[in-house]
């Protein structure tokens, strides 16, 4: 006679036991995937970090180096517009002599047509061909001093955008800094986009870390002067259009930078703002402006950032800040 099956032999307990295993093993399989995504996104925001601090330094070290150039080159420039208004001054002088002596000239030349010195004055007169100086010399002072000015104003724009900002929000004016962001960027957009910007009337100054956010507009104005290029075409398309706005929404600033580029496929749309993720050729890019941008945005100044996309037709990235600096807000 066969023993009988122990309760904890028998095919049901097995089952009953296998079930209970596997059950474990998902949970603990589950867990052990939350944990991998978990660390995933901790290894993400610490490069991120990381990187956002290499930036930090870089544009400390860039707000001192600016701060060298712009004594070493403002020094000379000065020097070199002093002159030249000197210059403009003193031409309108020797011209004036010139035109009392051309006069006298013309008096004495009947009396003394034949004197050696009224034929050297009149063969001198001839070389110098007076009009066309007088014509041009003033052109020539007013764009030399034109000139000099843009290499002020390009410095100084040099200086205040990379000056630290300590980690302090304090009140910006939107359409400065704007307007100085474009003057440094101005060396990416000018050849293939127009900008234009439109401000609201009524737009208050905004608390925010100004170097940051001069970071974040850079970013953006840099993003679509290249997402225009790659559409030009000899002869067909020679340049496109960047447009940036400033309004006020709500409790918010609202900073629109749009451009008439190649837009953003809608599969990579929801990856945009990911660390590292870029769509451009490897030395072109390094998938950091957009998270930094978000992360400033987000993170730093309790804001949002999103992007309106259209394949073929063009983007536009919408930066909201809040008007109270973020105050009482979750970081």
């Amino acid at each position: 006679m066969q023993e009988a099956v122990s309760g904890k032999d028998s095919p049901y307990a097995i089952l009953e036991q296998n079930l209970s295993l596997q059950q474990v093993v998902a949970r603990k399989t589950e867990e052990l995937e939350t944990e991998r995504h978990e660390l995933q996104r901790a290894l993400e925001e610490l490069r991120l970090t990381q990187a956002q601090l290499l930036q930090a330094q870089k544009m400390e070290s860039v707000g001192q180096l600016a701060a060298g150039i712009a004594h070493e080159i403002n020094t000379p420039t000065q020097y070199v517009m002093d002159n030249v208004g000197f210059i403009q001054t003193a031409s309108g002088t020797l011209l004036g002599l010139v035109d009392k002596a051309v006069g006298l000239a013309e008096v004495a030349r009947p009396l003394l047509p034949e004197a050696e010195a009224m034929v050297e004055f009149d063969a001198t007169l001839k070389r110098a061909r007076l009009d066309f100086l007088r014509r041009q010399i003033p052109g020539a002072l007013d764009e030399s001093l034109e000139g000099l000015g843009h290499i002020s104003r390009i410095v100084a724009a040099m200086k205040e955008f990379s000056h630290p900002s300590g980690g302090e929000k304090e009140p910006v004016d939107m359409r400065e800094l704007i307007a100085t962001t474009l003057t440094v960027a101005r060396n990416e957009w000018k050849y293939v986009a127009e900008v234009e910007t439109r401000f609201a009337d009524d737009l208050p100054s905004l608390p925010c870390q100004r170097d940051m956010i001069g970071q974040v507009v850079l970013n953006l104005v840099v993003n679509a002067a290249h997402a225009i290029a790659g559409t030009l075409r000899e002869g067909v398309r020679d340049k496109g259009r960047i447009e940036i706005s400033a309004a006020c929404r709500g409790d918010a600033m609202e900073i629109r930078v749009c451009d008439d580029g190649s837009g953003i496929p809608i599969g990579i749309r929801d990856r945009i703002f990911d660390p590292f993720f870029t769509t451009k050729a490897v030395g072109k890019g390094t998938g950091q402006g957009l998270a930094i941008a978000y992360s400033t945005v987000v993170d730093k100044h309790q804001g949002e950032i999103f992007c309106e996309s259209e394949e073929g037709v063009g983007s536009c990235f919408v930066v909201r800040l809040p008007l109270d600096g973020g105050a009482g807000r979750s970081t």
